[in-house]
């Protein structure tokens, strides 16, 4: 249990005593269900069957137990935030120096990929190698993806609440989409260069001094990868987190480049090629799976229904007057949820009590980090139809 911090929460720690003698009785409470140990540890991988995809009776058995976990881990999360009106987690000091080391991490990445980049391009100017040129390509989108992120996270923070009354929270995966395209051309025309080069049987040429040249930069750049990738792990951050797989990723990239090189000198000179191809579409395939997941983003999608069971939870226990939670929505916008709650309070219910249980909810509801705005609507009865037209179609 985290403790407040003096000074800082002294009005919180005064509610909480406030709350304790309050009647609790009519809220939903999971306190006294717990799952045995054995069923409470989460399964390690098991092997052959998770690479395969293949799930038998065990897997399935520990795959439930697990999502029961998942989810009594979020009632007692939505429980602390209707008890103290705040997610616990780290102090306020903790938060900024760890926001100051994922910081350092993202500058360090982004540092690194500009001159890991330009020792690829020099690279790939002094073997010609096409193989080389698709793991630079690899390089640009990880550099340009970066600085697509910055811009996107400067503009949004920079509101402008008459031109984008609701912020501008679509313009990161509007980016990656613009960005992604691009990408996906230039893949392609390394794949028909590659099937050129090919097709006209054009000697690979490579001298051992250049080889010299090739090998150690693409060495260096990958095990200065392959430090990143240790680095950038340790954190819990997911932009951080990204970037510990982008680097994973380089350093595959890097090594199927490097190979394709030495083999295309001293075995055939279509090896060169054919790794291109490989890599091309490699990088083709990353950034289509990115614009499905932002495409998602863009057009609204549902959340899942965990979280949505975990909202329709803390919805109920939010004021003994609800009598009934007619409608519990959530879908993207960009890279935050939009939140839609309808709930039925007591017909004879002053205005001005209604209106406070509706506003303290929508405030609560946007005290989660994953919701940008959340909207309450009062009823006093659940048998209409839906309020808006479009629902019916």
């Amino acid at each position: 249990m985290v403790e407040p911090v003096a000074g800082e929460n002294d009005e919180e720690v005064s509610l909480l005593t406030q709350h304790s003698n309050v009647d609790r009785s009519w809220r939903l409470n999971f306190d006294g269900v717990q799952l045995s140990s054995e069923h409470a540890e989460k399964k390690p991988p098991r092997g052959l069957h998770d690479c395969l995809g293949v799930l038998g009776p065990e897997d399935n058995v520990a795959e439930y137990y697990q999502q029961q976990v998942e989810m009594l881990e979020g009632f007692n999360e939505m429980d602390a935030l209707a008890e103290r009106g705040f997610v616990p987690g780290m102090t306020k000091e903790e938060r900024e120096n760890l926001a100051k080391s994922e910081t350092l991490a993202i500058r360090i990445s982004n540092f690194a990929n500009m001159v890991l980049f330009a020792a690829k391009v020099y690279a790939s100017a002094r073997s010609g190698s096409l193989a080389i040129i698709a793991s630079t390509l690899d390089s640009l989108l990880d550099l340009l993806s970066g600085f697509i992120l910055w811009f996107t996270a400067f503009s949004m923070q920079t509101p402008n609440p008459y031109q984008y009354p609701i912020g501008k929270k679509r313009m990161q995966p509007l980016g990656i989409l613009v960005f992604a395209s691009v990408m996906a051309t230039l893949g392609l025309q390394i794949i028909l260069e590659s099937v050129r080069t090919m097709v006209s049987d054009d000697q690979f040429n490579l001298s051992k001094e250049q080889e010299r040249w090739v090998v150690g930069i693409m060495l260096s750049v990958t095990l200065v990868k392959l430090l990143l990738v240790v680095y950038c792990r340790a954190f819990t951050n997911e932009i951080v987190k990204a970037y510990a797989q982008d680097h994973f990723f380089d350093v595959i990239t890097n090594i199927i480049g490097l190979i394709a090189v030495l083999l295309a000198k001293y075995i055939d000179d279509w090896m060169d090629p054919v790794g291109a191809i490989i890599l091309a579409l490699y990088t083709i395939r990353t950034w289509s799976m990115t614009v499905l997941e932002n495409v998602n983003s863009l057009v609204g999608r549902s959340a899942a229904p965990e979280y949505l069971q975990k909202l329709t939870y803390l919805c109920w226990n939010h004021h003994k007057a609800i009598r009934h939670i007619d409608t519990v929505r959530a879908y993207t916008f960009g890279s935050h949820y939009f939140v839609e709650v309808d709930i039925v309070l007591p017909a004879n219910m002053p205005l001005q009590e209604a209106h406070d249980i509706g506003e303290s909810l929508q405030e609560k509801l946007e005290l989660l980090p994953e919701i940008e705005r959340a909207f309450v609507h009062l009823d006093y009865e659940f048998s209409h139809k839906p309020e808006h037209a479009q629902s019916h179609s």
